[in-house]
Formats: structure tokens, C-alpha cells, sequence
């Protein structure tokens, strides 16, 4: 049975697009409705959860691409969620990689690493 459309929910107030398995032709066009509607709400920036894509041809990447320049000429950003070695090599090749910007898990699209919590300068204990 063919998808009729594609998930958006709020996280922490950050719109997420649970992009499907697969990314071509025949639903790009669902992909690109979801993140017009996640974009509507005027949100500073867009993560689209790649992380269950194996798959992402030509159309998929026209929709993210036109996404991430929608997002940039109205002062906001699209994240990527690739964890994929399959997926991430399309955008390593394409060159895409360098222009929108790709994490390899929600939490960090988010902002919710570790990584992301202040480190105390040496000597210091942390607090």
C-alpha cells in the first residue's frame, strides 16, 4: 500500500520530518508537502530525520535541496539526521554534504548531545 503522507511532529518545539525508507519520484511530492507544512508555522529551523532512509534519488534530493534554500531566504536552517553510509554517500558525492547541514542522530539535530554541554576549563572542577 502506497504512503498518502509523511509524519510531522514537534519536538522541544523543532519541527521533525520522519522521512520513509525510500525517497524517488513517486513520493517526493509527499515529501515535499510535510516540510511545507512543518515549515508553516514560521520555526527557526527544520530537522529532517533521515535516519530510517536507505534510499534518495534525484527527486528526493530536488526537495531537500529547494527546502534548504526556502529555509536560508527566510533567516531559517534545515538539519539533516543521516546515519546511513548508503544515503550519506549520495551527498558526499553530489557535494550536498557542504550545504545543507547533516548529523548523525536526532538528538544531536537537535541539540541534545553530550557534546553540545560545556566542558569546565582544566582544573576546574565541574559543576
Amino acid at each position: 500500500m502506497a504512503e498518502t503522507s509523511i509524519p510531522v511532529r514537534l519536538e522541544g518545539g523543532v519541527p521533525v520530518v520522519a522521512a520513509p525508507g525510500e525517497i524517488d519520484l513517486t513520493n517526493a511530492g509527499l515529501l515535499r508537502a510535510a516540510l511545507l507544512e512543518a515549515e508553516a508555522g514560521g520555526v527557526a529551523a527544520l530537522v529532517i530525520d533521515m535516519s530510517g532512509t536507505h534510499f534518495c534519488d534525484s527527486a528526493g534530493l530536488n526537495v531537500l535541496v529547494r527546502a534548504h534554500q526556502r529555509a536560508l531566504s527566510e533567516g531559517r536552517e534545515v538539519r539533516l539526521v543521516i546515519s546511513g553510509a548508503d544515503v550519506m554517500r549520495i551527498f558526499v558525492i553530489t557535494g550536498i554534504d557542504t550545504v545543507i547541514p547533516i548529523v548523525a542522530s536526532l538528538d544531536e539535530a537537535l541539540g541534545r548531545t553530550p557534546a553540545s554541554v560545556p566542558v569546565p576549563p582544566v582544573g576546574l572542577p565541574a559543576a
